[in-house]
């Protein structure tokens, strides 16, 4: 009998790469997708796994909902992916950044301590909860700080799940994630934002691209790495949480230098411009993360670099905006 996994957002960016992964390794996959909207499935389309993934309505937000899901499916892994995940839209969307970041992970957990204990969870967590941390890298022990409403929503579903695994012995670990891109990711994070107006611009379909804060500093991998790492968290005889990422760190200038270079455009300052609309109320200047205990327990390590990332998704705008739709 296969295996089976529960993936919540799997319209999202995450989601299409860790069913394509679950799959080849011969996998059942439930994916989740909202009650009452029409779902994108354009991201599981691109990956070609639109018609493998079995998918069930539903929302995090409901307990009910969860509890019966859990109950019916008794998946042996559940990887809670879903989220209002955008950063810079959590300050006027609190109260709903709250309900799904914070009410979700605690109902999928008290829907599996009560119907399926045995299944394993893991929930993505973020670097967004280091906030503007110094000394260097953070890591697992790094003190948490977040500066956005998002962050603050995200370090109470971490800090639930750890809890439930302390309190109820349940197989539950978090995945504090840097930053992962990917030609999946959607048009309002930066750096997919980047490259389709590099995309349009290389093309003639524009010839501005306006952007908030460009000196910020991120730890930039592949989604398809760090799907991967989610999966092994999951494989390993005791629960633990683990930071995952590259380790090296970059400035939004330096993706936009490599993002139009890569066009025959090696003067990316003419065609972009910065409005302080965009800027976020407390700017988190910079994130990079030690991922020593990963590597070390899970053999996990990033096969993407920072080049071949940006020029998977320029490529991958270029191919879009070139094909009729």
């Amino acid at each position: 009998m296969k295996p089976t996994a529960f993936v919540t957002g799997m319209t999202g960016q995450d989601g299409p790469y860790l069913a394509r992964l679950l799959l080849e390794r011969g996998y059942r996959v439930y994916g989740l997708i909202k009650r009452y909207s029409n779902p994108n499935l354009e991201n599981l389309a691109w990956l070609g796994i639109e018609n493998d993934v079995e998918l069930v309505t539903g929302d995090i937000t409901d307990d009910g909902c969860m509890n019966h899901l859990v109950r019916q499916i008794r998946p042996r892994e559940f990887y809670n992916l879903a989220a209002q995940s955008f950063v810079g839209v959590s300050w006027d969307l609190n109260k709903l950044t709250t309900e799904v970041n914070c009410m979700g992970p605690l109902n999928i957990l008290n829907a599996i301590r009560q119907h399926s204990a045995d299944t394993r969870f893991y929930q993505a967590s973020t670097s967004e909860m280091y906030g503007n941390s110094t000394g260097g890298q953070q890591d697992e022990s790094t003190p948490f700080h977040p500066r956005s409403p998002y962050g603050v929503s995200k370090l109470y579903s971490h800090w639930i799940t750890v809890n439930f695994r302390e309190s109820y012995g349940l197989y539950a670990c978090s995945g504090i994630l840097f930053n992962h891109e990917s030609p999946l990711r959607g048009r309002d994070f930066v750096t997919r934002k980047i490259t389709d107006g590099v995309a349009r611009i290389r093309l003639g379909l524009a010839d501005r691209l306006t952007l908030g804060n460009l000196d910020s500093q991120r730890d930039w991998g592949h989604a398809q790495d760090y799907v991967e790492a989610m999966w092994l968290m999951l494989q390993q005889p005791e629960a633990r949480d683990y930071v995952v990422a590259t380790g090296e760190q970059h400035t939004i200038r330096e993706f936009l230098q490599e993002a139009f270079s890569y066009v025959g455009l090696p003067h990316w300052s003419q065609y972009v411009s910065s409005d302080p609309r965009f800027k976020r109320p407390a700017e988190l200047h910079s994130l990079c993360g030690n991922s020593g205990r990963a590597r070390e327990l899970l053999g996990w390590q990033p096969r993407c670099d920072f080049r071949s990332l940006v020029r998977d998704m320029v490529d991958a705008d270029l191919e879009r905006l070139k094909t009729p739709q």
